[in-house]
């Protein structure tokens, strides 16, 4: 029994031996722990002068972080590179979050954990880059509670793109960019200011897939509050394409709007995501 034994576990130190660590484990850097949550960054893969790589938050169940804006209540995260060494730009990208209710109000961002994308643009492509990342981003439940991690990883300047499918999948979940009015079945048609009893609102026209649930977020310049409808009210259905429209709720606009107020507008449906560019002309809103 025993020569037995100990052929297995020579035969299972030299298979570890052949594969190694797990690519995932050599292309990520420690985990850092905070409460009810840990955080790490990933490397990716390499596209002519860019590197990928990402941030990875997982948390406790029953847990929520925040999407870049929060809603009503959270506390939205914070990435600071400033850090990192061969490192000309640094672009994040924000997957769709999800609407969130509880007794704080609504609030917008990620139950469980999040991957966000990053693109990373070296100044000297033919050098390896230094990620340094100090992160602070809320945790919360009933409560929400500050966390903190600072972070570092080395992109080569080949990666092996070990971890590339896992971003893959997180840039899947990130909107993708669309003009408004553009063509398509997902789309946001129009931007219009309108007044009911007095409120300040703003009608926003869409084209959602048929048999979709579309979501809407909406945001603004600093100091706007912005709030779209929970769900869709139907002006159109066809077999493929359904039109309505959501209202959102400034509250109240800021003093000394102008015109030509700029709004980022995320349309979801289904498993499909969209960011609009849109031009809001304030002084058409009610004071």
């Amino acid at each position: 029994m025993i020569p037995f034994v100990r052929v297995l576990i020579l035969s299972l130190l030299a298979c570890l031996a052949v594969i190694g660590p797990s690519p995932l484990a050599a292309g990520a850097s420690d985990w850092v722990e905070g409460y009810r949550s840990r955080v790490r960054l990933i490397a990716g893969g390499t596209e002519a002068r860019e590197r990928w790589a990402a941030v990875e938050i997982v948390l406790d169940p029953g847990f929520k972080t925040y999407w870049r804006n929060p809603g009503e209540s959270g506390l939205p995260p914070s990435f600071d590179w400033s850090r990192s060494m061969n490192v000309e730009a640094v672009d994040l990208l924000w997957p769709t979050p999800a609407r969130l209710e509880d007794g704080g109000g609504v609030s917008y961002g990620y139950f469980g954990g999040v991957i966000f994308p990053v693109r990373v643009t070296p100044r000297n492509p033919d050098k390896p880059a230094r990620l340094a990342l100090t992160i602070d981003y809320g945790v919360c439940k009933d409560i929400c509670i500050p966390a903190q991690a600072d972070l570092s990883l080395d992109l080569a300047v080949e990666a092996d793109g070990s971890s590339s499918a896992l971003i893959r999948q997180a840039c899947a979940r990130v909107p993708r960019a669309h003009g408004l009015g553009a063509e398509g079945d997902l789309s946001i048609l129009d931007v219009t200011p309108v007044s009911d009893g007095g409120k300040s609102q703003v009608r926003v026209s869409v084209r959602t897939p048929a048999g979709t649930t579309p979501r809407l977020f909406a945001e603004g310049p600093d100091g706007w509050c912005l709030a779209a409808s929970e769900a869709m009210t139907p002006t159109a259905t066809g077999a493929a394409v359904a039109q309505g429209t959501f209202l959102v709720e400034v509250d109240p606009p800021p003093d000394g709007a102008t015109r030509a107020v700029p709004l980022r507008l995320t349309l979801v449906a289904g498993d499909r995501a969209i960011e609009t560019s849109a031009s809001l002309d304030a002084s058409r809103l009610p004071r």
